[in-house]
């Protein structure tokens, strides 16, 4: 038998350092098939890591469905490259974070990665509509009407007006993720009240983020959606902020993090 040569590594010269690149975390309903691919249009995957782990989510999406998210989220942020430091853990469920409150969905995530940003839908979707000087809001989302007043009731009481609700109505969160992106910009124009300032696109699994530039021009008011708003403030805190071809008008800012 032949004896392998060893050659030992000088870790100075031959391995690159821990932290060479910023790293963002994504905590992902296990049906969830959008938000990758929205962060993979966003994000210059040479200068950050994007790292996702998935829990467990059972349809029908009901508040009660909802809630057995939350126990989940600790374990699922320490499984996030184990040892490693992050920019920014997001949790990628706008409904979820309505229910468990963005407090509470950062404070599980903090006991795992406590260097970490939490983001959010709800505080990134915030964060984003402050920045564009939005206000009053109208709020489209393909959840039933309960779902979708407890999203807006998470709105209301970070102090914006909403004017207007449409919805849906449906209930598995893997047909969220079917709703055409044609089906999406034809709904926009009814689902935007005159009143308001920005139309928010809710949901994490609805192809919205792609649609953003055409509603922008179609509507003549910005447009917020919440992977895109989540996209846009993982961008910031891992040092890529500035403009992208299909951010609309979101991505002509910076993210001021105290509206985090």
């Amino acid at each position: 038998m032949t004896t392998a040569r060893v050659i030992e590594l000088d870790p100075v010269l031959a391995l690159a350092p821990v932290d060479a690149v910023p790293r963002i975390g994504l905590v992902l309903l296990s049906t969830d098939a959008t938000t990758e691919p929205d962060f993979a249009r966003f994000l210059d995957r040479n200068d950050v890591l994007v790292a996702s782990n998935r829990i467990t989510f059972e349809n029908p999406t009901t508040r009660e469905s909802l809630l057995r998210t939350g126990p989940l989220l600790e374990a699922a942020a320490a499984d996030l490259l184990p040892g490693s430091r992050f920019a920014a853990i997001y949790f990628s469920c706008t409904a979820a974070t309505a229910v468990l409150g963005a407090k509470g969905v950062a404070a599980a995530i903090a006991k795992a990665k406590p260097e970490a940003v939490t983001v959010t839908p709800i505080t990134a979707a915030s964060a984003a509509l402050r920045t564009l000087g939005a206000r009053r809001i109208s709020l489209l989302a393909p959840y039933t009407a309960p779902v979708t007043a407890g999203v807006a009731e998470s709105f209301s009481s970070m102090g914006f007006t909403i004017d207007r609700l449409t919805c849906w109505n449906l209930e598995d969160d893997r047909d969220m993720g079917r709703v055409r992106p044609e089906t999406i910009i034809d709904a926009a124009a009814g689902a935007l009240d005159p009143a308001s300032d920005a139309l928010f696109i809710s949901c994490t699994a609805l192809h919205s983020s792609e649609t953003v530039p055409a509603l922008e021009a179609a509507l003549g008011r910005p447009v917020v959606t919440s992977n895109h708003a989540a996209a846009w403030t993982c961008r910031e805190l891992a040092g890529q902020g500035g403009r992208h071809l299909e951010g609309g008008r979101l991505f002509d800012h910076r993210l001021d993090p105290t509206l985090l």
